[in-house]
């Protein structure tokens, strides 16, 4: 497996072990176009698992898919300016449509705001046709100079962006936290990664914004990831698109606006978070294989009475609904299934051999801990079923004893800089307000503020940077 597995070690480089295990275990791989990548089979399971899982919860509550153009005209990005200044250093345009040159460039979808609104406002015309709440899950394309990596920053990558319309300012309050309290689900819940939650500084909300609140993860090299944000957009794109609504007192009424958004850069994040020097580990709610069966078979001998037993416990599972593979092939040892499915970190394996079938049990690996145990042949679906949901519990618990580690408090600027050249992570800190000290500390550190927590947490230190009064403490860090 020399040629195949994991060959550098997380806490030695962990860019290099990233990209290793994004390759090897069959998650991705590079496109033909630079800077962007191909979804293989296992990574594109796990973001339907993501897709299913938020489907359900935003129907739920009266939200429906649709679909709109990829192009989008340059008049329309233009409408709003701050909007458009945003996105411009990263928008693709076509040009030409065939050999004709096109009258107005077209934009290939940064995002779809201006094109949806221009359609909003057609569409709305009195207060009955309030709230409007749609979701599309589609493509984005951003084109980035930076150095892209897999999943985490790419020319072009997968998303869901919801764009809900409404009445007043407190019924789109409560969608963005309501959308916020969603996410975490998914995240915690799911992808076993604990999140802050917070609001953006002005500088750092999304373009065009009212406020933006955040979902922040922390990696374990000391690097915040950014895992998904719900927008207040307030009136402003109501104000440049015209959205207005006659309102039950007869009068004309500017609309309410939210849009909320999370990609396939969780799939980096899940990677990062749980994965190890073997590969893979997958947390079980999003595997799209639970369990895999290795029969533990030899050239010589009669393995005929293993493999009968191993199909047997395959129905057993299948018909418990529990995603399973059966890894019978010939032509590969058991050792080197082994190392596979630890590479591609399948949460459970089952290992059946000669000793096994003899005292009548199976024999359980769990990829979380790499612990074995044995299990009586007819326990094996109660074992599997609590199994799964403790290494789902276990990954959880290890990600937020990590994120309680690299979460400190410091009251100066050198201890500040400290902790940031010598660990990273989540530096709490006073902050004066000041976008100047904000700006400096950017500039000389490379840590931004991640966000202002939802619940003010005071503070009776001065700020960081400038020394004056502060009352409140933020969350810096380094990022992706």
């Amino acid at each position: 497996m020399s040629d195949t597995g994991v060959t550098v070690k997380k806490s030695e480089n962990f860019s290099e072990w990233y990209v290793d295990v994004v390759l090897k275990s069959g998650l991705a791989d590079y496109a033909p176009i630079k800077g962007c990548m191909i979804f293989k089979a296992q990574s594109y399971a796990i973001w339907e698992k993501i897709q299913e899982v938020f489907n359900k919860k935003i129907k739920s509550t009266g939200h429906q898919n649709v679909y709109f153009p990829m192009f989008i005209p340059e008049s329309f990005l233009k409408k709003e300016v701050e909007h458009f200044e945003g996105f411009v250093p990263e928008v693709a345009w076509v040009t030409h449509g065939g050999d004709t040159i096109l009258e107005e460039k077209l934009a290939i979808r940064p995002t779809s705001e201006t094109i949806i609104y221009s359609t909003f406002a057609k569409w709305i015309r009195s207060w009955r046709d309030l709230p409007i709440k749609i979701n599309q899950w589609c493509n984005i394309v951003r084109w980035e100079t930076k150095a892209t990596k897999p999943f985490l920053r790419t020319r072009e990558f997968l998303w869901q962006e919801g764009h809900t319309v409404h009445k007043t300012s407190e019924e789109a309050n409560k969608e963005v936290l309501d959308i916020l309290d969603e996410y975490r689900d998914i995240m915690e819940q799911y992808l076993a990664i604990p999140v802050l939650l917070g609001v953006k500084t002005d500088s750092e909300k999304f373009a065009g914004a009212l406020y933006t609140t955040t979902l922040e993860a922390m990696m374990p090299d000391g690097k915040a990831l950014q895992m998904g944000t719900s927008h207040n957009l307030g009136q402003n794109f109501a104000k440049v698109f015209n959205i207005e609504y006659i309102g039950e007192d007869k009068k004309s009424h500017l609309v309410w606006q939210t849009s909320w958004g999370i990609s396939t850069r969780l799939i980096g994040a899940l990677v990062m978070v749980h994965g190890d020097n073997k590969g893979l580990v997958i947390p079980p709610k999003v595997a799209s294989t639970k369990v895999v069966i290795v029969p533990i078979t030899y050239k010589k001998g009669d393995s005929s009475a293993i493999i009968q037993k191993s199909k047997e416990i395959f129905k057993k599972l299948k018909k418990q609904n529990i995603t399973t593979i059966l890894d019978d092939r010939k032509e590969y040892t058991p050792g080197w299934k082994f190392h596979e499915w630890e590479l591609k970190g399948v949460p459970i394996r089952i290992e059946i051999g000669p000793r096994d079938l003899q005292k009548n049990q199976i024999t359980l690996a769990r990829r979380d801990t790499l612990q074995k145990s044995d299990v009586k042949m007819e326990d094996t679906v109660a074992a599997i079923t609590s199994l799964l949901d403790d290494i789902q519990d276990n990954l959880f618990k290890k990600a937020k004893e990590r994120l309680k580690e690299k979460t400190i408090l410091v009251d100066n600027y050198s201890d500040f800089r400290d902790a940031l050249k010598e660990k990273g992570g989540f530096i709490k800190a006073a902050w004066c307000g000041n976008s100047d000290c904000e700006k400096r500390i950017k500039v000389e550190t490379g840590a931004t503020i991640r966000l202002k927590p939802l619940t003010k947490e005071l503070s009776s230190n001065n700020c960081i940077c400038c020394n004056e009064n502060s009352e409140e403490i933020v969350y810096f860090a380094r990022s992706y």
